[in-house]
């Protein structure tokens, strides 16, 4: 078994002169042995643009009704007035199933993120990803 850890990070200027904010997110999976030099590549490809997408997901605080309050801090309590609190994210875990079910079953991530209606993996949530789990798993037919 092997072990993938990716991380991003990145500073940007804060609202104060001389001052800025970090963000970073790191992920750490395992791989399956036997995988060729190119299997290998393609996974730490799609891990590494996970973590850096998520990274510039949060930086940019981009809300799940498409609007962007960059440099805000957000909500996490949902206690906004009546706003209900947005589905919980995916979790590394899932999406790393989702993305070797796909490799297994010749599905290119974009074709994914087409099909949940998403721009970036790291914007399905959990429901989603389950769903799309089970439809590559064959345990449900495809929407």
């Amino acid at each position: 078994m092997l072990k993938l850890n990716a991380a991003y990070s990145k500073k940007v200027p804060a609202d104060e002169e001389f001052s800025s904010k970090s963000f970073h997110a790191s992920i750490e999976c395992e791989l399956p042995d036997g995988l060729s030099e190119n299997q290998l590549k393609e996974k730490i490809h799609n891990t590494f643009e996970l973590v850096r997408s998520s990274v510039e997901a949060e930086i940019t605080n981009v809300q799940p009704n498409g609007a962007e309050t960059a440099g805000k801090p957000r909500n996490r309590s949902g206690a906004e007035g009546s706003k209900p609190a947005a589905p919980p994210k995916a979790s590394s875990k899932q999406l790393n199933y989702l993305l070797d079910l796909a490799h297994d079953k010749g599905v290119k991530p974009r074709e994914i993120m087409e099909s949940a209606g998403v721009d970036d993996l790291s914007d399905l949530n959990k429901a989603q990803c389950s769903k799309l789990i089970d439809e590559l798993s064959g345990k449900t037919k495809a929407a």
